[in-house]
């Protein structure tokens, strides 16, 4: 245990003695584009605002302390005593995905090692049994009586309490508000006439991501069809042949600087046909932007949606076509109202100040 970091006495919380709470955010990568990178990258600069002093680790992408022995594809794992190098004088450690997906096991069981006797938050994105090839595996994730675990859903937390673990629900939440895209910058670079519809798929391209009924929406209400994601876990050449087959224009990645609210804005509508996510940050990134969606209903969408948001069917095109013909702005905005309230940097700073007491922190900044 870290000096100046007690537990429960009682039932009262002995907070952290020290002005300066410093965390650490673990990850196989940070910095990209993908769902973990973005989610920590909002804790980040909510434990920042809160006077946290934040450290970030990875084995890949954009990091403090950029490590490729903690990278979810290296053979040889980081040596333990770098590890702990690496969180020298550290009050608490998020540790964003690698102990909750066998992805490298030898990576989670050297960070396993490292986090001994330290505060923890496992923040689980994915878990063993959401995913085919780990549904069979048992023991996942690890835990220990230092730790908290932090699910993004509350399906997620629920699935863990039956099987043994205690972990809380913590939906992702914006430090800030994203600032509006630059529609003409976003059209231009892509090569989008005025006229023409534009239906953004904001993910990377994997079997899950069910490009198939995106390119099938776009065809439907004569749009052009934007994946902005690369292609990952061996996904290229399926990729390549929906787009070749394609009934539809297609454009692909984000264009030169182009940023991810360019594309937003850019576009008449976005497309989250995945037949699973862990979360999916579209449901929100689409509403913060004031854009209809089409959504596939699985699970943790089926959850969001019960917050109030109205969203389109991705199997039939039928009514998004209708409403682009015809638009209903009060859909966006009340889409955006719930956004802000749920997602937006109150309700973030309030579940990042409980995670944090429950670890027995309290940062200046801290509700």
């Amino acid at each position: 245990m870290n000096p100046g970091v007690s537990g429960k006495q009682g039932s009262s919380t002995v907070y952290h003695s020290h002005a300066t709470v410093t965390v650490a955010i673990l990850s196989f990568r940070l910095g990209v584009a993908d769902g973990v990178s973005v989610a920590a990258a909002q804790w980040v600069t909510g434990l920042r605002r809160m006077g946290c002093r934040v450290r970030t680790i990875a084995g890949a992408g954009t990091a403090d302390h950029l490590m490729p022995g903690l990278a979810f594809d290296v053979r040889r794992p980081a040596r333990g005593r770098d590890i702990e190098a690496a969180l020298r004088g550290v009050d608490l450690v998020v540790v964003e995905n690698v102990c909750s997906l066998p992805m490298n096991p030898p990576v989670t069981e050297a960070v396993v090692n490292a986090l001994q006797g330290r505060r923890a938050v496992l923040r689980h994105h994915d878990l063993p049994w959401e995913r085919e090839r780990y549904a069979h595996l048992r023991g996942w994730p690890p835990d220990n009586a230092s730790w908290q675990h932090v699910a993004i859903s509350q399906r997620s937390a629920a699935e863990l309490g039956r099987r043994g673990v205690d972990a809380t629900a913590v939906y992702h939440g914006y430090a800030r508000i994203p600032h509006r895209g630059n529609r003409a910058a976003g059209r231009g670079a892509v090569g989008v006439a005025p006229g023409q519809r534009l239906l953004l798929q904001p993910t990377r391209a994997i079997a899950r991501k069910n490009v198939a009924a995106g390119i099938a929406l776009a065809q439907a209400i004569d749009a052009v069809y934007w994946l902005t994601g690369a292609a990952e876990e061996g996904y290229g050449p399926q990729l390549e042949n929906l787009l070749a087959r394609a009934q539809c224009p297609v454009r692909r990645g984000l264009p030169g600087r182009l940023r991810m609210a360019d594309a937003y804005a850019a576009a008449d509508a976005v497309v989250l046909p995945s037949t699973w996510e862990g979360f999916g940050l579209p449901l929100i990134e689409s509403a913060l932007a004031e854009r209809p969606l089409a959504v596939n209903p699985y699970p943790v969408a089926r959850e969001v949606a019960r917050l109030g948001f109205a969203w389109f069917p991705v199997d039939d095109p039928a009514p998004l076509a209708a409403w682009l013909d015809d638009p209903d702005p009060t859909l966006l905005a009340r889409n955006r109202a719930l956004a802000e309230l749920h997602f937006g940097p109150d309700a973030l700073t309030s579940r990042l100040s409980d995670t944090l007491a429950r670890a027995g922190l309290r940062p200046p900044g801290a509700r």
